[in-house]
């Protein structure tokens, strides 16, 4: 382990302990996570944002033993998972109050506010649909879109250029690995880790899912770079 490491680890800690040791800065971050307005979309930017961007930064160390480097850009890349995140965070309202519509077509009669006084076999039933209609229809598309935005961000040497350069889809498209992209992103890690990871998410109290799912980023971007490894 190196200084490097030392120091990103210790930086982790200290901003942790910073949000569970400042009890107002504790308080502010609870009760953006329970508004149901704008600060809860704020609030998923910023969580996305900065986890998912350190995911990236680990599978860089990983792959190339730094935490950053020129071209990576990590500015577009946090602005880039922000905006994910808030998309993700809107697809995770909309499948679990499907879910719940689903299984009431399916004879079980629930709605939003009587999940948690549920037993735990229905409340598992209930996180593991939830997980497995938001992997199996949105997760691809998300993680292809993310494929795409990464790239566009290491074509253009990850400079604020990449926000006011248009993206080149069908190109991008065309020459991605589908046989990483197919055969380990999508068959593996979305019935193997996303599936059940997910299941644990939405058996959470709504308030903590996103910051979980956020958390979650970190892994993704271990996965990133064990595909990037892959596809060299």
């Amino acid at each position: 382990m190196k200084k490097q490491d030392l120091f990103f680890i210790a930086s982790c800690i200290l901003i942790v302990a910073i949000f569970f040791c400042i009890i107002p800065l504790r308080d502010w971050f609870m009760e953006w996570s329970k508004a149901k307005d704008g600060r809860y979309f704020v609030l998923a930017f910023l969580k996305f944002g900065i986890l998912a961007t350190t995911g990236e930064s680990i599978g860089l160390r990983i792959s190339k033993g730094v935490y950053n480097e020129k071209g990576f850009g990590l500015f577009p890349r946090f602005i880039v998972w922000g905006v994910l995140g808030v998309g993700i965070s809107i697809a995770m309202s909309i499948f679990a109050s499907g879910t719940i519509s689903f299984l009431h077509y399916c004879g079980l009669s629930l709605s939003a506010t009587d999940i948690t006084s549920q037993c735990f076999g229905i409340q598992l039933l209930y996180a593991f649909c939830v997980s497995f209609f938001m992997n199996t229809f949105f997760a691809p598309v998300l993680m292809t879109v993310h494929k795409i935005t990464d790239t566009h961000i290491l074509e253009n040497k990850g400079t604020l250029k990449v926000f006011f350069s248009p993206i080149a889809f069908g190109r991008i498209i065309q020459n991605l690995n589908w046989n990483v992209q197919w055969n380990f992103v999508f068959k593996k890690t979305i019935p193997f880790f996303w599936y059940p990871a997910h299941t644990i998410t939405f058996l959470l109290p709504s308030e903590y899912r996103v910051l979980f799912a956020a958390l979650l980023g970190v892994v993704l971007g271990l996965i990133l770079s064990i595909a990037n490894l892959k596809h060299k």
